[in-house]
């Protein structure tokens, strides 16, 4: 069932068709979120406190807002409402990284956009995914890119990230009592048993694999005028092309001096055959194609 259409309204400004980009960790929705950032007339957000805090709950939670569709809907339109009002100390709060592709120093307590000119809004916070559904029930309008990027990719980037690796922790991880679980990707009772004895590269795999999952869902849920998919190794061996796709959805143009950079240098490494991550050792590779290698050939990716 879809939402009624609400009206929210921040700094003045009617929230219409807000643009969320939402992927798996490290599927390359950060780098289309700053480039969404830095277009005139947009302003998006990447890890505001009161939105993460949201994200985070319905995430890890489900059974928070099953059956409470009208009261999440509420929940994350408030959220977003606080994160995106434009104030002289709005950004103080926010993740580095947003606050770096808006422009500001790190001793920087200006807004990172101004009102005046201001007609779109959007988020790219990290696991935004994870709470597809409640979001989109929120803004029935909401106009969603997704990114996808090979599973073994993204695993490879993951390991190598301390701040996504400490969801890990055994003081964070709630499989048993929260099932399913697709913060963690654990979806069936034999996810849940063989869930302590996998490695670190596996439980990424799990992670993935429902993301990928969720993303089949939404693309099954919303008209393609309201999804747009984007193939990560598209962004970068096309950035232009995509680019090009993208601003025709979104319908606002958007700069690509940082996309182009970034597909520069991965064809530079690339040709140097050096990785921007380590890639993944024998055993862990065949881990993820174990787990996910039913998503990895749906999704075109080969296995080798």
């Amino acid at each position: 069932m879809r939402s009624a259409q609400h009206i929210l309204i921040v700094n003045s400004r009617s929230v219409r068709e807000p643009v969320f980009v939402v992927g798996a960790p490290h599927s390359g929705a950060d780098l289309i979120g700053r480039a969404l950032k830095a277009s005139a007339s947009f302003h998006v957000t990447m890890g505001q406190p009161s939105v993460l805090r949201v994200v985070y709950a319905f995430a890890r939670r489900p059974s928070m807002h099953q059956g409470r569709t009208q009261a999440a809907a509420t929940v994350i339109r408030d959220a977003f409402a606080q994160g995106w009002r434009i104030t002289p100390h709005g950004c103080l709060d926010c993740s580095r990284p947003c606050r770096a592709a808006g422009g500001l120093a790190a001793d920087a307590d200006g807004p990172c956009a101004q009102a005046r000119g201001l007609e779109r809004f959007g988020d790219a916070s990290p696991d935004l995914i994870y709470c597809a559904d409640a979001l989109t029930y929120a803004f029935p309008d909401a106009r969603i890119v997704q990114v996808i990027r090979d599973g073994r990719d993204v695993v490879a980037s993951m390991l190598a990230d301390p701040v996504v690796m400490a969801w890990f922790r055994p003081s964070l991880v709630n499989v048993d009592t929260e099932f399913p679980n697709p913060f963690f990707g654990v979806e069936s009772e034999a996810d849940r048993d063989s869930w302590p004895g996998l490695s670190p590269a596996a439980r990424c795999a799990l992670r993935w694999r429902w993301s990928v999952r969720l993303a089949a869902r939404l693309h099954a849920s919303l008209p393609a005028s309201q999804l747009k998919t984007i193939r990560y190794e598209d962004l970068l061996s096309k950035p232009d092309e995509a680019g090009a796709e993208l601003s025709r959805f979104t319908g606002a143009a958007l700069p690509l001096a940082e996309i182009r950079d970034v597909a520069r240098t991965s064809r530079q490494r690339g040709r140097q055959r050096r990785p921007p991550t380590p890639p993944l050792g024998r055993e862990d590779a065949e881990q993820v194609g174990k787990l996910a290698g039913e998503e990895l050939r749906r999704l075109g990716y080969a296995l080798g």
